[in-house]
């Protein structure tokens, strides 16, 4: 029998997989669970333009996230901070701070986890950081700190 899998299922496939299974198991265990459905014409098809779908919301984001690297690649992005006379920073420049001045300055909205800080930055400077854009796309900004 051919089902669409609903969902992940360990050991027969991923989800919007098409599979040739027993009856026994798509009747008494996949269907059952909501786990899968019937494969037919309309299911088949359904499965097609939710695939096309996907795809062409994969590009869209995939364009945004080129344009979004033309914007901050090889930019300054400059942080104010309380320092001691040494220019040592009260505490430390986080990704959360650097992610909020991005949306600042370059209007481009970045998830703070996606920031690689190599080192913690506690003093005056500047510092080079890498933001993980979209798989593949990497762009690289300076974070200068200067005193408030």
């Amino acid at each position: 029998m051919q089902v669409i899998l609903l969902k992940d299922v360990k050991g027969s496939g991923k989800k919007n997989q098409l599979l040739n299974v027993s009856d026994g198991y798509a009747k008494n265990f996949l269907i059952p669970k909501k786990l899968a459905v019937k494969a037919n014409k309309q299911t088949v098809s359904e499965l097609a333009a939710s695939k096309e779908a996907e795809e062409r919301r994969t590009k869209e984001e995939e364009v945004k996230a080129k344009e979004i690297f033309k914007k901050l690649n090889k930019k300054n992005v400059i942080i104010f901070a309380k320092t001691s006379k040494e220019g040592k920073i009260f505490g430390s420049i986080t990704a959360h701070q650097i992610a909020e001045q991005i949306k600042k300055d370059y209007d481009a909205h970045i998830d703070r986890r996606k920031i690689n800080v190599p080192k913690d930055i506690k003093f005056v400077g500047e510092h080079e950081c890498d933001v993980r854009i979209w798989p593949g796309i990497h762009a690289k900004i300076c974070v200068e700190v200067k005193e408030e």
